[in-house]
């Protein structure tokens, strides 16, 4: 969501601000000018990782718990004559959904990105607006026609091992020295500047001016300015940059100051000093790096000049030192980047053996998907590639392993698992009395997977959600985690998580697969079994999402399966049943003995 991707940003640029703040503040006389200027570039560094795609930052490794290939498919349960008077269960089919209150986020989300749209449409308007100003200055610059100020610039240069031609020369727009230009740069003066100001005088304003080339700040302008107008909403942003076009003025006067001899540090301190008497009324240009600027950047830079020294190894390693540890400290924020960037709505699958079929006839009138594993060929079809892979809330279907990790845990046993109804009047009457895991599961009492949760503490369902490798294992959402809220799951990986369970792949005791496998079981129909659950999300009284997923085990074969649909308020479980039963009837695999509505 994109709400998401500005918390992130405004998180990750105001820490880093403040951290950098901090760092200047704590350490300001273990830093020379040039790496209290070069801290900020790590600040760029931070502005970027929310921006970067997904893919290049995202380094979490997830490994399935299981080979696919390696599934044995004899470790499926035989068909007993009890098994089978046991699966008349007449309640599968049946919806037992209750409804879920939510804000619109979506409204929220819309807000928020018009709000964000609207205030860089604003911001590059106003930039714009001065690179028109700039480009009126470009177009009244003319020649210099001093040859003795062309000297002085060309010596400069020399001094600075700048080779690349550059075009000098003055406008009667600019109002004080300033360099520009990605491709064509120029160094453009006041018009007659050589009447006010003597050669010398010039020649410090060229070597200032020159070393912000030199030092490629003109490319670091263009980075501000798309960050700013990235950022527009974060006043922090503003505050750094403005102190940082101030950092950057003092270390280019101390790259300037440690190009002369120190008999030429005060004569450059009084230049800078003339030229401000000159142009008192010049303001910050931000396309440009410009010899003057607002009064108190101004006199920041004298104090900085008439208290200058060249700087000492010591000094220099402990400006590195620093500079290393805000370093580690920006790239230490990627995997939180990463984390949010994804905000793990979608699930990474590539698997080779896999066909991709259209089914789109069964599902009219749904936004859906099938995934069907066939475990004796090893292979996966799948109907809408994109929709397979989008994670949505587990809703009812996440009772399955709300119940696996409730054995695993002890919180209930197969011999101890009632519990008491405790009054409260249900729309459906089954879910009012008392239950065991075999009665909730079958008629999906949802107060009681509630209170199983209750008995287990959080960090005990996380661990095991992890060990499981289940969706993207969020429980944010407080006690209805898994009822349209923060956990959430993807097609895909219920049919791997199922294959997982069906093997024991999780490691857990057999004795507990097997309990969950026979409250999971529905019918059977000339000697297949088919066993699985559905889920109903409601939310403000409207159906949204259907699931039904589970396995079909044949004589000589098991096939996993989940379907998953949406619309506005169409989507209940019992549909998405109907659809899969339909699909696995056309492709041979399960015929069924319930009539389809």
């Amino acid at each position: 969501m994109f709400f998401t991707h500005i918390v992130t940003s405004f998180i990750v640029s105001s820490i880093t601000i403040m951290f950098i703040l901090l760092i200047r503040r704590l350490f300001s006389e273990q830093l020379s000018a040039k790496w209290q200027y070069n801290l900020w570039f790590l600040l760029l560094i931070a502005l970027t990782l929310p921006f970067i795609p997904e893919q290049l930052i995202h380094f979490e490794n997830k490994i399935n718990l299981f080979n696919v290939n390696q599934i044995n498919s004899a470790s499926g349960s035989s068909l007993s004559t009890a098994e089978v008077s046991r699966l008349d269960n007449v309640n599968w089919m049946q919806n037992f959904a209750v409804s879920v209150h939510h804000l619109n986020l979506n409204f929220l989300n819309v807000t928020i990105t018009s709000i964000w749209i609207a205030g860089m449409f604003v911001m590059a308007y106003l930039f714009l607006n001065a690179w028109f100003r700039l480009n009126k200055i470009k177009k009244t610059t003319t020649d210099l026609n001093n040859k003795d100020i062309l000297h002085v610039f060309e010596q400069c240069k020399h001094q600075l091992n700048i080779s690349k031609p550059l075009i000098v020369g003055e406008s009667p727009l600019a109002k004080s020295p300033m360099t520009f230009g990605l491709i064509k740069t120029y160094v453009v003066l006041p018009i007659h500047l050589d009447e006010s100001m003597s050669i010398n005088d010039i020649k410090y304003i060229f070597l200032h001016e020159l070393h912000h080339y030199k030092y490629k700040d003109i490319v670091t302008n263009y980075l501000m300015i798309i960050f700013q107008i990235l950022y527009w909403f974060n006043p922090l942003v503003w505050i750094a940059f403005k102190i940082m076009r101030t950092d950057r003025e003092l270390a280019c006067d101390m790259a300037v100051l440690k190009s002369l001899g120190e008999h030429c540090y005060a004569d450059y301190g009084n230049a800078i000093i003339n030229f401000a008497d000159l142009a008192s009324n010049s303001k910050e240009f931000t396309w440009v790096n410009q010899f003057n600027g607002p009064k108190e950047q101004m006199k920041k830079r004298i104090e900085k000049i008439s208290s200058f020294t060249m700087e000492s190894k010591w000094m220099k390693l402990k400006s590195i030192s620093i500079f290393a540890v805000l370093g580690v400290f920006v790239v230490s924020q990627v995997p939180f980047v990463s984390a949010m960037a994804t905000n793990n709505e979608r699930y990474d699958f590539n698997n080779e053996r896999t066909i991709y079929e259209d089914l789109s006839d069964y599902f009219a009138g749904y936004d859906g998907s099938f995934v069907l594993y066939d475990m004796k060929a090893g292979q996966y079809s799948i109907y809408n590639k994109d929709k397979s892979t989008q994670r949505v809330s587990p809703n009812s279907t996440y009772k399955i392993y709300s119940a696996l990790i409730g054995l695993e845990s002890d919180a209930i046993t197969s011999d101890h698992s009632t519990m008491k109804w405790n009054g409260t009047r249900y729309p459906f009457e089954s879910w009012n009395t008392d239950q065991n895991l075999s009665t909730a599961m079958k008629n999906s009492v949802t107060w009681y997977f509630q209170k199983l949760d209750q008995r287990i503490p959080q960090d005990t369902i996380k661990a095991y959600l992890k060990q499981m490798d289940y969706g993207n294992d969020d429980l944010s959402g407080g006690s209805n985690y898994w009822l349209e809220s923060s956990l959430k799951v993807s097609p895909v990986e219920q049919v791997q998580l199922l294959s997982a369970f069906y093997t024991n792949q999780f490691g857990f005791e057999d004795k507990n697969i097997q309990i969950v496998k026979d409250s999971l079981a529905l019918e059977i129909y000339d000697g297949s079994r088919l066993s699985g659950k559905t889920g109903t999300g409601n939310v403000n009284g409207r159906n949204i999402n259907g699931w039904f997923i589970g396995y079909v085990e044949t004589k000589d074969n098991t096939y996993f399966f989940a379907t998953n649909i949406q619309n506005e308020d169409n989507s209940y479980g019992s549909k998405a049943a109907e659809i899969t039963l339909s699909i696995l009837k056309d492709k041979g695999i399960y015929e069924g003995n319930r009539k389809m509505g």
